[in-house]
């Protein structure tokens, strides 16, 4: 419905409303230009909605013309206020600045523009000005028209530049949550990259988030700050990649034009910002803080997380990134935090004044830069403006007034003091969508074209600022951390789990002929397992950890032992073969067979040797054994690496040995006893006595039998060992005492269907 313009009139105060002044809403939902000068004509458009049970008659909107408002906390009681205030929300500025719109049935929505020169509005000396638009009329049993509703928002007013512009910096954060594990398909030489859904792919196409962010921010003058994994994660996506599907199987990637073409955006758009580089992963430095710093190995991931970070932004942006500013989820820190952020390199702490707060004894907003001890800076950002463009930036209502009460807040601190520079930091919320990243950049280009009381410099710049001497610079206690923030935080076993899988890791890299092919995949997901995305999401960072746990057992059971069944040994030497299978993709090595035996028919194994196995392929290790006796024992064969760690699980099997002769036995036993008479002949000429040598006609021991399942020795007290050798053996088992061929996957056996990675 088209408005019709009221008459020109002088100003007039609105009439006053009655008790209920919830009669309409007033929504704005435009102003231009954002901030006006002296040639311009300001309109404001909107909405009006009748929210009572019965019609308005005769309504209208008029523009209000509000008063000057000094301070920061005058234009928060302005936004909070409800119902119309006579003299707080002004009078009316009359002429075009007023339009009719009729009758106004109950629920019913009118749109209005009204537009007025800059001279007709009281702007006199610089500063934030309040403009309100009225909804005025009668319902039923009224006498005269009242205000029914009201809208307000605010006018930036700077038509001369200070003598001393507010320094800002402006945070632009490209964030996303985990989208990678540690799986590759088994077959897959090439490693192909696994996503766990598709998010990123609709993130960064036309119109997607993370595109939107790369957009808007291109032409801003805005500090990037990147988490690494994102970048990593859609260069991988510019070449052949897999998705999961909801039934676990997986579907070939389809987006890899819009990675490549978001790429590319960004190096475009970073090319002359300066880019901070989170370690990879963005790791949640306030859970590490009070969860993770006891576990043994944990704040180690953090050191080569910012390493991989820098060299990740480095080669895949083209940019020097700066790795020395930590930034804890929300700016919310306390000591244990701050110790944590700084253990890996960082000597700024990207804090918020709503953590670290002021003490009150300021007039004024101090410069965001302040040393708390240590070395350490904490870079405090400003939670006000921080925190504007959270919420439902869709609706135009909800944007104008973020946008307006950014310039106005930004030019209010100027105001506080014209004559004495500071320096201002706005860190916004980690994951912006994309309607709230669109309202962020209308309000910073519009400073960036009008905002005379700012200018913009870099993070770096802003860190070297010099400190408000009576800014607080005390890191509040331990307790002062926020309940609700630490609700969502990684617990204790969350760290312990990634610990374990990481001990792991390392364990089966020492095997590895080539340990990068495993390290690159699991090292990345343990840095993700740690992600500050994962808050709020217990279960589901659970689930993650789970999968990359249990995608590095299955590799490392690619490296096993092959069961035996019982065997036989004929003669006093024979050989035992133990099959060690390797279904990985690369070679192992640095592992020791080691075999030990009962102790009662005198089996003995030789020492443990180097075992070595190609990829995809099985190795008959041929054990060289002595036997002093016939009988069964139970031999156990277990591998080791090389600085004793146990691999994998034993295997034990029975060993019945036959064939020695009496003979044999006989100058076995003839051999013990001429040690044993030399060792007393040595012995008794040593102390000159005398004493009768043992009776060589002494009945030999009749041959042991063994048939229950006897002790087996541990190799490492010394008491027997086991070799990765040759030779030839007898037994039952066809697949191990038969093996003529070292290589089950050489030509004529077929080869074991390899892991994934190895």
């Amino acid at each position: 419905m088209a408005l019709t313009t009221a008459a020109a009139a002088a100003p007039t105060a609105p009439t006053a409303p009655s008790a209920d002044d919830s009669t309409a809403t007033v929504s704005v939902t435009g102003l231009t230009p954002s901030v006006p000068s002296e040639d311009d004509t300001v309109t404001v458009s909107g909405r009006v909605t009748n929210t009572s049970g019965s019609t308005i008659e005769d309504a209208r909107v008029a523009l209000l013309d509000g008063p000057r408002l000094t301070t920061r906390s005058a234009m928060a009681e302005a936004a909070s206020r409800t119902g119309f205030a006579p003299g707080a929300d002004g009078v009316e500025v009359g002429g075009k600045g007023t339009a009719r719109i009729g009758d106004l049935p109950a629920g019913g929505s009118r749109s209005f523009t009204l537009g007025v020169p800059v001279e007709k509005l009281s702007l006199d000396e610089p500063g934030v000005y309040q403009l309100g638009v009225s909804l005025s009329g009668k319902q039923r049993g009224d006498a005269y028209e009242r205000v029914l509703g009201i809208g307000r928002t605010f006018l930036p007013w700077q038509p001369t530049a200070p003598d001393e512009p507010t320094q800002l910096t402006v945070l632009w954060p490209l964030i996303s949550s985990t989208h990678i594990g540690a799986y590759t398909k088994p077959e897959d030489l090439e490693q192909t990259p696994v996503f766990e859904d598709d998010g990123l792919a609709r993130e960064i196409a036309p119109g997607g988030r993370l595109q939107q962010l790369v957009s808007l921010g291109k032409d801003l003058p805005v500090t990037w700050v990147v988490d690494p994994d994102l970048v990593a994660s859609v260069a991988a996506m510019t070449e052949r990649y897999e998705v999961r599907t909801e039934d676990g199987t997986t579907v070939e990637g389809k987006a890899q034009a819009d990675a490549r073409t978001w790429l590319f955006d960004l190096q475009q758009a970073v090319e002359d910002d300066e880019v901070v580089a989170l370690p990879f992963g963005d790791p949640d430095l306030a859970s590490l803080a009070h969860s993770g710093r006891n576990v043994p190995g944990a704040l180690g991931l953090l050191g080569p997380a910012t390493e991989l970070g820098r060299k990740t932004v480095e080669t895949e942006l083209h940019v020097d990134p700066s790795t020395d500013f930590a930034w804890p989820v929300e700016g919310a820190v306390d000591p244990s935090v701050v110790s944590v952020a700084t253990s890996a390199g960082a000597h700024n702490v990207i804090a918020r004044s709503d953590s670290l707060r002021e003490n009150g004894g300021l007039n004024h907003t101090p410069t965001a830069a302040r040393p708390i001890g240590g070395g350490t800076t904490a870079i405090v950002a400003d939670a006000r403006l921080s925190k504007l463009f959270q919420g439902d930036m869709t609706r135009a209502a909800n944007s104008v007034e973020a946008v307006q009460r950014f310039l106005a807040q930004t030019q209010a601190i100027t105001a506080q003091q014209p004559g004495k520079q500071r320096s201002i930091v706005v860190a916004p919320q980690r994951r912006p969508t994309a309607s709230q990243a669109q309202a962020m950049a209308e309000a910073v280009d519009a400073l960036q074209l009008d905002g005379r009381w700012v200018e913009f410099v870099s993070l770096t710049e802003a860190s070297k600022a010099k400190p408000d001497p009576r800014a607080n610079r005390t890191v509040p206690g331990q307790g002062s951390y926020p309940s609700a923030l630490r609700k969502r935080e990684l617990r204790t076993e969350a760290f312990e789990e990634i610990r374990a899988v990481s001990d792991s890791l390392e364990d089966f890299k020492s095997i590895l002929s080539q340990p990068d092919r495993v390290e690159t995949p699991f090292s990345n997901a343990l840095h993700r397992a740690m992600s500050a995305s994962w808050r709020g999401e217990r279960e589901e960072a659970a689930e993650y950890r789970a999968a990359v746990g249990e995608d590095l057992e299955e590799l490392t059971d690619g490296v096993r032992l092959v069961r035996k069944s019982e065997m036989k040994l004929s003669g006093h030497s024979a050989t035992i073969p133990v099959t060690v299978q390797n279904r990985l993709l690369q070679d192992v090595e640095n592992l020791e067979l080691r075999l030990t035996s009962g102790r009662r028919i005198g089996l003995k194994v030789d020492e443990a040797q180097p075992v070595r196995v190609a990829g995809g392929h099985s190795q008959s290790v041929k054990v060289p054994t002595t036997a002093k006796a016939n009988g069964r024992t139970w031999v156990q064969a277990q591998l080791y690496t090389e600085d004793g760690e146990r691999w994998g699980d034993p295997i034990r099997f029975q060993v019945e040995v036959t064939e020695i002769t009496s003979a044999v036995m006989l100058v076995i036993s003839g051999g013990v006893l001429l040690v044993v008479l030399a060792g007393v002949r040595m012995y008794t000429q040593r102390k000159r006595r005398t004493e009768p040598f043992p009776d060589p006609d002494a009945p030999l021991a009749s041959p042991a039998t063994d048939v229950g399942e006897d002790s087996v020795d541990d190799p490492r007290d010394g008491s027997g060992g086991g070799t990765a050798g040759e030779g030839s053996g007898g037994g039952r088992d066809g697949e191990q005492a038969g093996d003529r061929s070292e290589d089950t996957g050489s030509p004529g056996h077929q080869r074991k269907r390899p892991l994934r990675h190895g």
